[in-house]
């Protein structure tokens, strides 16, 4: 089989469910798992010839009565309820935010594009653009956004009248499948092939890999071994860099208003997002402000012995003798979490927050913690703190993204031409803005591309563009070729012929 190993870790062994009508699975007559995706394959391609011959109102009808399935207010809450449930992560109320800002903003995005046949027309260069399906999209879900990512990604990808099968992380696979359910009864409910939209029920290493193999495109949101697996598939893949998002709070910032932002940020769904910040770097002049608002809106300053204790507690060494993120902490409640580590914290924490320590590269808590500690770290000048950031990314997250309070344009200029990350918010929270948000301009998405930076193909938020092939029609024009001088002349009179 083609493509790297899966850790056991992400995709325990398991075979599919033969419960099709539910979320679209193969049957388990079938014996090997090449059989298992063939079988889903062949409906999703007969699911998807149809789609191909839509109109761009028929497509725009169909992802209406899907996003409204996943949006509306029953579904959205028993999605959010079997997530947590099933995966002990996160927090019931801000999933039902999630799924209601990025259905929503996905629709929004998706509203009056083009992608069905002529999408674009340049008169002057005579070039007509023409957009098509990429055909089948095997797109892999993370535990920790099993239903917000499935809803969004789907709806991007039937945007482009493709068909979509998931493969969801054995500890969410219910949730995924009942997103999945949703979609297909509504798809059913307006007259289009439930099989645009299918989801392994019974996941395994086997059948994700079989799936990455036989489908035309993939889409990994996940951790770095799926998105590994997926690059090594042999086929076109779309995945996600680790993320680490960072803040600079510089001299001018507002420091109460930063501390609201990145509390609310931090702390949201217990930080199962990689967009959540894991570290703010501060400028001395607003230090003090800004560690008591962090106090005000639930944060428990940890004292260096708690932040001992802590190392110890979230960072485990396993069995291949790498030390790893004890998989106990993640996205689980800040007093959770103190309390495994052996101490108290007052009523009403929402988050952590430790002191980090110099040198950068020796402290483990400025890497990703996929949990509701905040590392902050003092700078006594903006270039310093730009120079911290950066070390803090380069240790994980290099791609991904980074954020900057301040309101001198200088400052923000520097931040945007100088970081490798493929985005950066000003003044605003991250966890909400990198994935696009109704206060940005930021496609609306759950998969957030890296570029090269990250081992990643593109640094784009991964929505509608991405899953559309475009034909580039050239009709004749006027030959418009330079002159050799217009060209070479400014050189020319420099150095000669």
């Amino acid at each position: 089989m083609s493509g790297q190993p899966i850790s056991s870790e992400h995709l325990p062994a398991g075979r599919l469910s033969s419960s099709m009508p539910s979320g679209g699975s193969a049957s388990q007559g079938l014996s090997t798992s090449p059989a298992l995706i063939a079988e889903m394959i062949a409906r999703a391609r007969a699911a998807q010839k149809i789609a191909a011959t839509w109109s761009q109102e028929r497509v725009d009808e169909v992802c209406v009565a899907v996003g409204w399935s996943v949006y509306n207010d029953e579904n959205i809450r028993r999605l959010a309820e079997l997530a947590v449930a099933e995966t002990g992560m996160g927090r019931i109320e801000d999933k039902i935010t999630k799924h209601k800002n990025k259905v929503m903003g996905v629709l929004r995005d998706i509203r009056g594009v083009r992608t069905v046949g002529l999408m674009e027309e340049d008169l002057a260069r005579g070039i007509r653009k023409y957009a098509k399906p990429v055909g089948v999209v095997g797109a892999l879900a993370p535990v920790t956004n099993p239903t917000a990512t499935p809803a969004s990604n789907g709806l991007s990808i039937l945007k482009g009248a493709n068909a979509v099968i998931f493969a969801p992380h054995p500890k969410a696979k219910k949730s995924t499948a009942l997103a999945c359910t949703f979609m297909r009864e509504a798809l059913k409910k307006v007259g289009a092939p439930e099989d645009l939209v299918q989801v392994i029920e019974e996941p395994s290493i086997e059948l994700t890999q079989e799936l990455m193999r036989q489908v035309d495109l993939i889409v990994a949101t996940g951790g770095s071994a799926m998105v590994k697996a997926a690059y090594s598939s042999g086929k076109p893949a779309y995945g996600v860099g680790p993320g680490n998002a960072v803040q600079l709070l510089c001299e001018d910032a507002d420091p109460e208003d930063a501390a609201e932002k990145i509390a609310a940020s931090k702390s949201f769904d217990n930080a199962t997002s990689c967009s959540s910040e894991n570290s703010a770097v501060v400028h001395r002049a607003v230090w003090d402000r800004f560690i008591a608002g962090l106090q005000k809106q639930g944060g428990y300053l940890c004292t260096p012995e708690q932040k001992k204790a802590l190392r110890h507690y979230l960072w485990i060494t396993g069995k291949n003798g790498q030390e790893n993120l004890n998989p106990a902490i993640i996205a689980q409640d800040a007093d959770k979490i103190a309390r495994g580590a052996g101490f108290d914290v007052i009523e009403g924490t929402r988050f952590l927050i430790v002191q980090g320590e110099q040198p950068i590269e020796s402290d483990r808590f400025f890497w990703e913690k996929i949990s509701p500690v905040l590392t902050v770290l003092p700078c006594d000048s903006f270039e310093e703190g730009l120079s911290f950031v950066e070390r803090i990314t380069d240790l994980c997250g290099t791609g991904h993204s980074s954020g900057i309070f301040t309101f001198r344009e200088d400052y923000i200029d520097r931040m945007g031409s100088y970081m490798r990350s493929s985005r950066i918010m000003v003044r605003q929270p991250m966890v909400s803005g990198n994935g696009g948000a109704f206060f940005n301009g930021m496609p609306s998405t759950v998969t957030l591309g890296c570029g090269t930076w990250g081992n990643n193909i593109t640094t784009e938020n991964i929505h509608w563009k991405q899953f559309i092939n475009v034909t580039w029609l050239a009709m004749p024009i006027e030959p418009n070729r330079p002159k050799d001088e217009d060209i070479f002349g400014d050189y020319w009179k420099r150095f000669g012929k």
